[in-house]
């Protein structure tokens, strides 16, 4: 199979194709330049596939990374994968960043952590390739997942790393868009194909109302 894949979670942006018959199965990349993803995504992916002589036409499928992540990023690559997808009439792919991470890290049992700012983190418990949960925590909703599925805590950044020191975690790479190539195979050859109309970016935010009743928690405790 022939894939492109592209990731642009991050502050800048990644992409890569493989094909499934060649060794290594990755055999082009390319990194875009820091926040400029909204500018150089599709144009990158041109260059890209008219470096390797490969069309559109010829993949087998699109595969993103939706997330969670820079909330801008996401939408790009989100947008830009529906656009591809539309155009060549190819399936799209949607993997989650903390899925990659959970790859990466390799242990059976792990919570992949990411930042989300205003204290929290975006955190994706795996079990093998099996998503458990995936959900926006505090450090202290962290520790109470952890001791109800205990598991290797894995980071990609060094903030997070430094902040969750006491749980001992674990730092990977950040993760590039060649680092979904493994779980965007198993979806495939299942035909875990995103539905293009629906397909969203992986946020994790909390609702509206659940924030308000923390905020009103918050202030009866004063």
């Amino acid at each position: 199979m022939r894939l492109l894949l592209m990731d642009t979670c991050g502050a800048g942006g990644t992409l890569a194709l493989a094909d499934s018959a060649r060794t290594p199965a990755v055999f082009a990349e390319k990194t875009l330049a820091e926040r400029s993803a909204a500018a150089l995504l599709l144009p990158g992916v041109r260059e890209l596939l008219a470096e390797q002589k490969t069309t559109l036409a010829e993949l087998d499928a699109i595969v993103v990374v939706n997330g969670p992540g820079s909330f801008t990023g996401v939408r790009i690559g989100v947008s830009a994968a529906k656009g591809l997808s539309e155009g060549a009439g190819r399936p799209v792919i949607a993997i989650s960043r903390l899925a990659v991470m959970a790859c990466l890290c390799g242990a059976e049992r792990v919570h992949a952590v990411l930042d989300a700012g205003r204290g929290e983190f975006y955190v994706g418990t795996y079990r093998g390739v099996e998503c458990v949960h995936e959900a926006l925590l505090t450090r202290e909703e962290l520790q109470a997942a952890m001791e109800k599925t205990p598991g290797a805590v894995c980071v990609c950044e060094a903030k997070v790393a430094e902040a969750l020191r006491a749980l001992e975690p674990v730092m990977v790479q950040e993760p590039a868009a060649a680092d979904a190539l493994a779980l965007a195979e198993l979806a495939f050859q299942t035909k875990s194909f995103a539905d293009v109309a629906a397909l969203d970016g992986s946020y994790l935010r909390r609702a509206d109302a659940e924030m308000l009743e923390k905020q009103k928690a918050a202030a009866r405790s004063r």
